[in-house]
């Protein structure tokens, strides 16, 4: 049987209130000799609060929920939520996390939201997905929310933006002033699929618009998703008949893998082809050549993380809060 508050007070000879406030860290005062043997009595007995009766009593799940559009392996997501992770423990909450890759994934992570699987919700990463009408239902149910986004979102969450378009921009930008004329572009599947360019694929077509680059002559293919689909994919343009001078690729491992299909091909990366990634992943300097990347000049998520963690600490609603995370071109071997 599991053991109970009431066997912890007996064994160490005090009420269950005592072992209430011992082992919930509630700012009680209880001498530090007893304290002690409140805390020998449940490392004896094997005792571990009940999370889902507490949680029932405080109305509080004490879980903070990140919501992503991928299974893991991309460096920008694993750092956020290390940093979620790091001071959701310093405040006494536990992380779930709910992957966002299809509009069917999206539907059910909001139904879980709405049902209170959490107290806040952190999300990152999921496309088009997470449409803003969906959205809207988990804010509506006063979830203190953080958007990390360039789309617009429903009144009553906190959104935190960057300037990938026109720091995409300045990249292209850099390869046609090295007189590159063929430049490919390897998207992300969703981008493809959008009404009209955004984010990353903006920064491409508004660079090639300044210089009158005839949309006819633009070379915009999915494989940016995955290392191997963009191997396959930088392959297929490089050993075509008309192969680019320049790919950029919407991620930095996709870059990665571009560099490789070039020299696979016998190409010279940058004199053949020049490669450019969006991230500024730490494995892009150890690429040779190095990589030349689009992304943030840190990788530091802790004031996106306390934006969710203000609001659940917050004794009255916040309102509406904007952080932007500067975004730089920066030149390295590959360009």
């Amino acid at each position: 049987m599991r053991p109970t508050a009431k066997q912890v007070a007996e064994l160490a000879g005090v009420s269950i209130a005592t072992v209430s406030y011992v082992l919930s860290g509630r700012d009680r005062r209880v001498g530090a000799e007893t304290r002690q043997r409140v805390l020998d009595a449940a490392a004896r007995l094997g005792y571990i609060p009940n999370q889902a009766a507490r949680s029932l009593r405080r109305r509080r799940t004490q879980r903070v929920c990140l919501v992503q559009g991928s299974f893991g392996g991309v460096p920008t997501d694993e750092r956020l939520a290390r940093d979620l992770h790091e001071m959701a423990d310093g405040h006494g909450y536990s992380v779930v996390t709910l992957t966002v890759y299809s509009e069917a994934r999206a539907i059910a992570a909001v139904d879980v939201l709405r049902g209170g699987i959490a107290d806040g919700v952190l999300i990152h990463s999921v496309g088009d997905h997470l449409t803003k009408e969906l959205l809207a239902s988990v804010v509506a149910t006063r979830m203190p929310t953080v958007v990390l986004g360039e789309e617009s979102v429903p009144p009553g969450c906190d959104v935190v933006r960057t300037p990938e378009a026109e720091a995409c921009a300045e990249a292209v930008e850099h390869l046609v002033g090295q007189g590159r004329r063929r430049i490919a572009f390897l998207a992300r599947r969703y981008e493809l699929y959008r009404e009209r360019p955004t984010g990353r694929l903006l920064g491409y077509t508004t660079a090639l618009d300044r210089h009158g680059v005839d949309p006819a002559r633009r070379i915009v293919v999915p494989g940016a998703d995955d290392r191997v689909g963009a191997y396959q994919a930088a392959t297929a343009l490089l050993r075509g008949p008309e192969p680019p001078d320049a790919i950029f690729a919407a991620s930095d491992r996709a870059a990665i893998s571009t560099i490789w299909a070039a020299r696979d091909a016998g190409l010279r990366v940058p004199d053949d082809v020049a490669v450019v990634g969006v991230g500024n992943i730490d494995e892009g300097l150890i690429a040779n050549p190095p990589l030349s990347t689009v992304g943030p000049l840190r990788h530091d998520y802790t004031d996106v993380v306390r934006l969710l963690f203000d609001r659940l600490q917050a004794e009255e609603p916040l309102p509406d809060r904007e952080i932007v995370r500067s975004w730089a071109f920066l030149r390295r071997g590959s360009s």
